[in-house]
């Protein structure tokens, strides 16, 4: 049959087609996920093959490490933007058992898929396809586990910080990551909304000049993330505060590490030695994260309270009201400035260090952040 143009146009036009280009969009996902998988099975043990999706990683003289969602694990860092999770991500990633990592960016954007898979109009035509939430959810496992994997150098234990995947962190950890463990970084939401309205920051939903409507969004993202943390529970989630992390940062990783069943090593707080360097304990950073120029510092207080004096005196009055989770974090809201506590002595004497040689580490840094750009 000849379709004239016009009748063409119609149809490419129509929600019918849409709708197939979408079904077809999820089915290439799910294909292109258990290949990733069951193309690998030539490297599998036997004792491998029945615990969910894989990945395999060939490391220095060709030695194979495997991976499995199902039994390893691997730490995930969330929390809200500017909330300190590339700091800890650096500390962990100097433990020698621990690779993190960048931010991968795709894996929160390939998890957004779950709720189109999940909505009236597209979970009755999967089921009419064969498509199961079992399946789905181990193409997500497998894309997952294969992103994380091959991220990096292959260490024994597995580590991601894209921060906004605790969003849906019950669902990871119970369907997909049944071992992870969780770090859910919090801080202080005025420094927070601070941070990202003086730097400029983009985030979707955020205005650069509204800060009471940043304050309202930091609150109901916050408000989610600590229910999901919640949910996974005590055991498998552990709430850090980034102003303990940096006032008091042996004790803080000391916590830290025994949760996550890892020993203890000294360089965890010398993380800025192994920043950019080469090798397995070399710490990879993004120029295209924002926080880079920062974490490549020893731990200092110098980001801890600059939000002091940055908002109205209308805006405080309101603070209780405009961002409760204040509150339930253990933050006074009525304080300001605040006071979270006196810092170790090696954390005073790292930020009077970086105030003595300022003009050497603003040279040091701009030839880090030039350093962090990757050639393909």
């Amino acid at each position: 049959m000849k379709l004239s143009r016009k009748a063409l146009k119609s149809y490419l036009e129509s929600a019918r087609f849409r709708a197939c280009i979408r079904i077809s969009l999820v089915l290439l996902f799910i294909v292109f996920a258990e290949f990733v998988v069951h193309g690998q099975t030539e490297f599998m043990d036997c004792q491998n093959a029945n615990v969910g999706p894989n990945s395999v990683v060939v490391g220095h003289n060709n030695e194979k490490h495997v991976y499995s969602a199902k039994t390893h694990p691997i730490i995930f860092i969330g929390g809200h933007p500017r909330s300190g999770t590339t700091l800890l991500r650096s500390m962990l990633d100097a433990h020698s058992s621990v690779r993190c990592g960048e931010e991968t960016r795709i894996l929160p954007n390939i998890l957004q898929m779950k709720s189109m898979f999940d909505n009236d109009v597209e979970k009755p035509r999967l089921i009419q396809a064969g498509i199961t939430d079992d399946i789905i959810t181990s193409a997500f496992s497998a894309f997952f586990i294969e992103t994380i994997a091959q991220h990096g150098e292959p260490p024994k234990v597995l580590c991601n910080k894209d921060p906004l995947l605790l969003t849906q962190g019950y669902y990871i950890s119970k369907q997909m990551f049944p071992r992870s463990r969780w770090i859910f970084m919090v801080r202080d939401g005025r420094a927070v909304v601070h941070s990202i309205l003086s730097r400029k920051i983009t985030i979707t939903g955020y205005s650069n000049d509204d800060p009471e409507q940043a304050l309202r969004r930091w609150n109901a993202a916050v408000e989610a993330m600590n229910a999901q943390c919640d949910r996974i529970g005590s055991k498998r989630c552990m709430k850090v505060r980034y102003e303990d992390l940096v006032l008091h940062p042996r004790l803080t990783m000391e916590q830290i590490l025994e949760f996550l069943e890892l020993s203890w090593e000294e360089d965890v707080l010398h993380h800025e030695d192994f920043i950019n360097k080469d090798g397995e304990r070399g710490i990879r950073v993004s120029v295209r994260e924002r926080s880079s120029d920062q974490v490549i510092k020893p731990i200092n207080l110098n980001a801890l309270t600059e939000w002091v004096g940055s908002f109205s005196s209308d805006i405080l009055r309101q603070m209780s009201s405009l961002a409760p989770m204040l509150t339930q974090l253990g933050y006074d809201p009525t304080k300001n400035p605040p006071k979270y506590g006196d810092p170790d002595p090696e954390v005073l004497e790292n930020t009077r260090y970086l105030a003595r040689h300022s003009s050497e580490w603003t040279k040091k840094t701009k030839k880090l952040l030039k350093d962090m750009e990757k050639v393909v």
